[in-house]
């Protein structure tokens, strides 16, 4: 069998640390641990004190108590700790995945499960946003998606590459079909706490099935990425079950991370954290949706709800792998093309970037795409 490359992470691992501008994050810019302990008011001491051995496997319990606390009704024991929502992805699909199953993912999509699904020897197929409707399900289509038979389906909201957030007519024919077949509702939930314009938070799914999984993490909404913090909630015999698998892969997280996450996810810490993120993206926006402008409508996007990522389409007749090779090798500047979602003549650009290093970067890439388009 064929291994299928995760090609995303692939272009990404190989250029972000070698570039001068990574425009190819979906996250904001990081924080440190100085700043992490600074909105936490927290001494620096307990960290220091923290033992570099093993830490608990699925996490300490003070961590998974606040995890569980995002998620009503949720118990410490339906809780496990992983390193980063990628681990936690892997380890729920090859719980529920076997050869043959099929499988219903939300297109387009960060492919980590797309690639893992035909590794694990199942078929997968897509349950396509339709980016005439800003990005939004059409019930017809989650209907005909999740088929019969279908043994696991993959939502992610706030959504990757979109930034849309599923209206509530959505997630509610999403769950309801799902019950209907039978099928596992993995919800990657990652991109909660980004929403760029404010108001209310992005419904979770959690609660609202028994065979139900959520994912997030520390990554994204709270720009700690080097933490390497993720979890994933879902029914105690299944969690246990992927504990069992975690055995295998990472066995556990750091304790520094532990600790560090556990800071991060104080009540009151954590809406500090979440307020920096959402301040970011309403500033960078509209830096980056005046550049977008700037090319005479070579580019059509739907603005992002959430997340500091703009899915924009470009309408010349240009591979998005060799334009975004293009700028990193003469501007390096690394972005993302649209093929490594599955979508050709689109890019993701990320935005949460510091505004001075944001407007530097744009400044590279502008002249070099329009050479590219043939409008300059």
């Amino acid at each position: 069998m064929a291994f299928v490359t995760f090609d995303l992470e692939r272009w990404q691992s190989t250029w972000e640390n070698q570039v001068r501008f990574n425009l190819s994050e979906s996250g904001v810019h990081p924080l440190s641990v100085q700043e992490l302990l600074e909105l936490a008011r927290a001494p620096l001491d307990p960290l220091l004190g923290v033992r570099l051995g093993y830490s608990q496997s699925n996490g300490t319990e003070r961590l998974r108590e606040r995890i569980a606390a995002l998620y009503p009704g949720a118990a410490t024991d339906q809780v496990l700790v992983t390193t980063g929502s990628a681990e936690a992805n892997y380890v729920a699909c090859w719980r529920v995945i076997e050869p043959g199953d099929t499988v219903a993912m939300m297109l387009p999509n960060y492919m980590q499960i797309w690639g893992q699904t035909q590794n694990f020897g199942a078929r997968i197929g897509g349950l396509t946003l339709d980016e005439a409707r800003g990005w939004d399900l059409d019930p017809a289509a989650i209907r005909e998606a999740i088929a019969p038979g279908t043994k696991l389906v993959v939502v992610t909201n706030p959504h990757n590459p979109t930034g849309h957030i599923l209206s509530d007519a959505a997630r509610r024919a999403i769950v309801e079909r799902a019950a209907a077949v039978g099928a596992w509702l993995l919800a990657d939930e990652v991109y909660s706490g980004a929403e760029r314009e404010g108001g209310r938070p992005t419904p979770s799914f959690w609660g609202s099935y028994d065979k139900l999984i959520c994912v997030s993490g520390l990554s994204k909404a709270y720009g700690l990425p080097g933490l390497r913090i993720g979890w994933l909630v879902g029914p105690r015999d299944f969690v246990a079950e992927c504990w069992a698998r975690h055995d295998y892969t990472t066995i556990g997280p750091s304790g520094a991370s532990d600790y560090l996450a556990s800071v991060a996810l104080e009540p009151v810490v954590r809406e500090r954290i979440l307020a920096r993120t959402r301040g970011i993206l309403r500033e960078n926006y509209p830096v980056i949706e005046r550049w977008l402008q700037g090319f005479g409508g070579a580019f059509r996007w739907t603005p992002p709800q959430a997340g500091a990522i703009c899915f924009a389409r470009y309408t010349p007749p240009i591979s998005g792998l060799d334009l975004v090779e293009r700028l990193r090798a003469t501007q390096s500047v690394l972005l993302v093309p649209g093929e490594h979602f599955g979508m050709k003549g689109f890019i993701r650009f990320g935005y949460g970037n510091e505004l001075s290093e944001l407007k530097e970067a744009l400044a590279l890439a502008g002249p070099e795409l329009k050479r590219a388009f043939g409008t300059t």
